[in-house]
């Protein structure tokens, strides 16, 4: 017997105090299609204004870098500009895959379109791949023909004013990525936070200029390439995963937890956990009582999909098969399916 139901659980029951969990049992509530699409809209409201503050922050940051390049010829500015412009341009992809994530599925779309965060993800790691092969390219070519830096004064503050606006940046993404469980958001953050230690390399930069050392723009500017490397493995690990639909092992065991507590499931036989843009999927089969009647396993199913939905955060939806207890010396009721299983020989 299969039940499946869609629902979303609007409270967030990471770290419940004994105070929330006494005001859940007396406050109604409903897991419900329409609380449903009220948690996937606010979700998505939150990392679209999380986009469009971090994009104005850089812009403006990106911008008066920019003008001080110009006046200064600095390569190692230059490298921590270009990654700061592309930083901010990230969150095109990120807002369209957030606009995407808010339609309904479709007949062909069958679970919707939040797998296009991932796409963004996959933009976002390109995005600084390119970067570092720009300024890699240019302090190396900088580095060949050294030159002296000018308004070395200009450049420092130039390179603190990076650093501020790229922190305050990163902490902000990293923080309503986690929340709403979007790991392309989170790897924007990251992004983020390395150039905000890139715009201090750029400090050293100026201070070697300001001691007349003309290699120091340039071997700065290659230490610049080196950390944002760094992160490139960082972020595009974490988006390989969720494209390849990795979850955290401690989800999958608080999962098992909260069904084995479910009376009437006498054990838990195949889980399996699955990202959907910022949102969790579950699909479960549990053991019941083989002379239970069909309502009977119906309630059981909805008592363990109304656990999970308590027991792991983010999960918006879980198809509960509920599987007879074995009976010994009878066939195994799967055994029609097992030729489709081993897949085409």
């Amino acid at each position: 017997m299969t039940d499946r139901h869609d629902h979303d659980h609007p409270h967030d029951h990471d770290r419940p105090s004994p105070f929330r969990r006494l005001a859940h049992r007396l406050r109604p509530h409903s897991h419900g299609t329409a609380d449903k699409l009220d948690s996937a809209l606010q979700s998505s409201a939150r990392g679209m204004r999380a986009l469009w503050v971090s994009l104005a922050v850089l812009g403006v940051t990106a911008l008066a870098q920019a003008g001080v390049v110009l006046v200064s010829g600095s390569v190692a500015l230059l490298g921590d500009t270009v990654h700061n412009a592309a930083d901010a341009l990230t969150a095109v992809p990120l807002g369209i895959a957030f606009v995407l994530g808010r339609r309904a599925a479709t007949r062909r779309f069958t679970y919707g379109y939040g797998r296009a965060e991932d796409l963004a993800g996959i933009v976002i790691v390109l995005t600084i791949a390119a970067s570092a092969v720009f300024a890699g390219w240019t302090a190396f070519g900088r580095l060949l023909d050294p030159r002296p830096v000018e308004h070395v004064p200009v450049v420092a503050a130039a390179a603190l004013l990076g650093f501020a606006g790229n922190e305050w940046v990163a902490r902000y993404r990293i923080r309503v990525g986690r929340a709403i469980g979007s790991v392309a958001l989170v790897a924007d953050g990251l992004h983020a936070r390395t150039d905000a230690f890139t715009s201090l390399a750029v400090l050293l930069s100026a201070g070697g200029a300001a001691l007349g050392w003309r290699y120091a723009d340039p071997v700065v500017g290659l230490a610049i390439t080196a950390a944002i490397a760094l992160v490139l493995r960082d972020a595009a690990r974490e988006v390989f995963r969720r494209v390849l639909d990795a979850v955290d092992p401690a989800l999958v065991d608080r999962a098992e937890r909260a069904l084995t507590e479910v009376p009437g499931v006498r054990g838990v036989g195949e889980l399996r956990l699955r990202w959907i843009g910022h949102r969790l999927r579950a699909e479960v089969a549990v053991v019941v009582d083989g002379e239970a009647t069909v309502r009977e396993a119906h309630r059981i199913a909805v008592d363990a999909e109304h656990a999970l939905l308590h027991a792991v955060p983010r999960l918006t939806a879980a198809m509960i098969h509920a599987d007879p207890e074995p009976v010994p010396g009878a066939g195994d009721p799967h055994l029609p399916l097992a030729h489709h299983a081993a897949g085409p020989a």
